[in-house]
């Protein structure tokens, strides 16, 4: 295991390099809570830095929820980092607010955090949410979140920033609703929610942790879907969930995602998955210590699984984990 905290779990993560320092950025939750499900409703975003993506330095807390009513009210969830060409670094993450102690109800919404250095970081006053001409929205009653979170930055060949977001569809079957969500932006401040890149009854209750990412010259989408939301066809066949990839024509965004190529990389032991490029050029695969074999939490983030591209053109790992969750 790379990285893991004693009295804290950790679990989603993103990824800043600055040159010189690779930055996480992670979801903690303290053990003191017990039952692992309630680090949701508990979530803080961490800060830690490597020069190998093998020893991390932490550096605490950086971004905690706002006031009780906000769109963050109740935790702060998974994000990403991108650098503006004026050298602010952007913050877009999850903001969650539960409509009640006793129930799942929430309500999704992206926001935005500045910095100059990747470690103090301000809020800044922005608040994407699901446009329900295309997504499901909480009022539709038809699933227990309203599903708008983990935005994933791309920049295009042309400038435009795009936002992609695990987000559900407005129509279709009601656990087959799983889409990629989008907005775009001209500077990373205004905002437009564009209908989904994807299309729904794709086998996914959600697509979680999406990222776009151009590995050895050829662009990929990867995220991760756990067992207990497939969905369709990948449910009744009886696959297990974890981390998937899709091996994608262009990463220009211009013309829809076919999901039904999506193949496994891991099962859901690990989850979560980021793929990163080493200081040797080398691309790398970490994700978050899921579950072990008994279904129990793990906690903490692996150690960088090798990654390249298959000669069926798929993506995958030049070797997995042996032992999950192994102490060291």
């Amino acid at each position: 295991m790379s990285f893991a905290l004693t009295d804290h779990w950790v679990w989603d993560f993103w990824h800043a390099d600055d040159g010189d320092t690779h930055h996480l950025f992670y979801l903690h939750a303290p053990k003191s809570l017990g039952d692992p499900e309630l680090r949701h409703r508990n979530a803080r975003i961490g800060h830690a830095t490597s020069t190998d993506l093998h020893h991390w330095e932490d550096h605490g807390e950086v971004l905690r929820p706002g006031a009780p009513d906000d769109f963050d009210g109740t935790a702060t969830w998974t994000g990403s980092v991108v650098r503006a060409d004026t050298g602010l670094w952007s913050m877009f993450y999850t903001g969650s607010r539960f409509l009640s102690p006793y129930e799942v109800t929430n309500v999704e919404t992206v926001g935005r955090a500045v910095s100059y250095d990747l470690t103090t970081w301000t809020k800044f006053p922005l608040e994407v949410s699901a446009n329900p001409r295309w997504y499901e929205t909480l009022s539709d009653g038809t699933w227990h979140e309203e599903a708008w979170r983990d935005p994933w930055i791309h920049r295009d060949s042309q400038g435009l920033w795009h936002m992609l977001i695990t987000a559900r569809a407005a129509a279709g079957t009601s656990r087959d609703r799983g889409v990629i969500g989008h907005a775009t932006s001209p500077d990373l401040e205004r905002w437009s929610v564009q209908p989904p890149l994807s299309a729904p009854q794709a086998g996914f209750a959600h697509l979680e942790v999406l990222q776009l990412v151009t590995i050895d010259h050829r662009p990929a989408l990867l995220f991760s879907c756990d067992t207990k939301h497939l969905a369709g066809h990948r449910e009744q066949s009886g696959m297990g969930g974890g981390i998937w990839a899709v091996a994608l024509d262009s990463d220009t965004l211009d013309r829809p995602i076919d999901l039904t190529s999506a193949t496994k990389l891991t099962d859901e032991n690990l989850y979560a998955g980021r793929a990163i490029q080493n200081r040797t050029g080398q691309w790398v695969l970490l994700a978050f210590e899921n579950a072990h074999h008994d279904g129990t939490f793990v906690s903490g983030i692996s150690d960088p699984l090798s990654l390249h591209w298959s000669p069926d053109g798929t993506l995958a790992l030049s070797h997995t984990p042996t032992t999950v969750g192994a102490s060291r």
